[in-house]
């Protein structure tokens, strides 16, 4: 239950920080701005002031990087402590191979001995 709450935590921080990384502007925008090359004829037309939103966005920016680092951490501690109720494949086929299974059980496929390779239909392609 933590766990799925923090993973939702840090999907909505993550797709937040990178909205407002793609909502501001670069440092180059300021030069621009100063000479009248701006919106709306070299006036800032943003909601927070000509200083104040680099400001406020790059405050938040930083934030949620800080929250989404605590919860990638929190996540990777959670993720750590669990532990795995399957096992893996490449386990599965170790534990078979160490048991030596006699020959012509059901997994092995086997020629009937009177039958030899020779004998075999061949391909007409």
């Amino acid at each position: 239950m933590v766990e799925t709450i923090l993973l939702v935590v840090h999907l909505l921080v993550a797709i937040g920080m990178v909205a407002l990384v793609l909502i501001q502007h670069g440092k180059g925008a300021d030069a621009g701005a100063a000479f009248g090359a701006g919106a709306a004829g070299g006036v800032s037309g943003s909601v927070f002031g000509a200083k104040g939103s680099s400001n406020f966005m790059s405050r938040s920016t930083g934030v949620l990087a800080t929250v989404f680092f605590i919860t990638s951490l929190s996540l990777a501690y959670l993720a750590q402590n669990t532990t795995r109720q399957t096992e893996s494949l490449l386990d599965r086929v170790q534990d078979s191979s160490a048991v030596d299974a006699p020959a012509g059980t059901a997994d092995t496929p086997m020629l009937p001995s009177d039958v030899s390779v020779d004998d075999a239909p061949k391909n007409p392609e």
